[in-house]
């Protein structure tokens, strides 16, 4: 299932191209909804995998919780990758985050520089304004 809202910033990108991306790449069992990250319509364990990319930083509202939320709906052993902004500024501190998600059961759960040079140098990061970008991972 891929959610997006399908408009405002990111309005050129629609359900259609998703769907068409998705056909080009040969994935046949993924749908995709309008909906928005902040109020999720699913069951707790609904998933095996979450994965967002440079999404939630854009969300001008408490991003742990909306990550800590999100993460609920993995399925026992569920997968989660989120990659994103992750500065102070926008997320807080996230080693108590993290913390927090071991706490509750979650395991191998990192968080790793982006801007290292894979994929991107601190200073291409930079041009881009993608400074602080890291990798979120771990298991439920």
């Amino acid at each position: 299932c891929g959610l997006d809202k399908f408009n405002g910033l990111y309005s050129h990108i629609s359900k259609e191209i998703c769907e068409e991306n998705a056909k080009e790449e040969n994935v046949d069992n993924t749908t995709f909804i309008e909906g928005d990250i902040r109020h999720l319509d699913f069951k707790k364990e609904s998933f095996d995998c979450i994965i967002s990319n440079y999404a939630i930083h854009n969300i001008p509202q408490d991003r742990q919780e909306i990550l800590f939320n999100s993460l609920e709906l993995l399925k026992k052993v569920g997968t989660f990758v989120i990659h994103d902004i992750f500065s102070t500024h926008k997320y807080g501190d996230m080693e108590s985050f993290i913390n927090k998600l071991k706490n509750q059961g979650y395991e191998k759960v990192e968080l790793l520089d982006s801007c290292n040079g894979n994929p991107l140098s601190h200073n291409e990061a930079k041009k881009l304004m993608l400074s602080n970008s890291k990798l979120l991972y771990g298991r439920k």
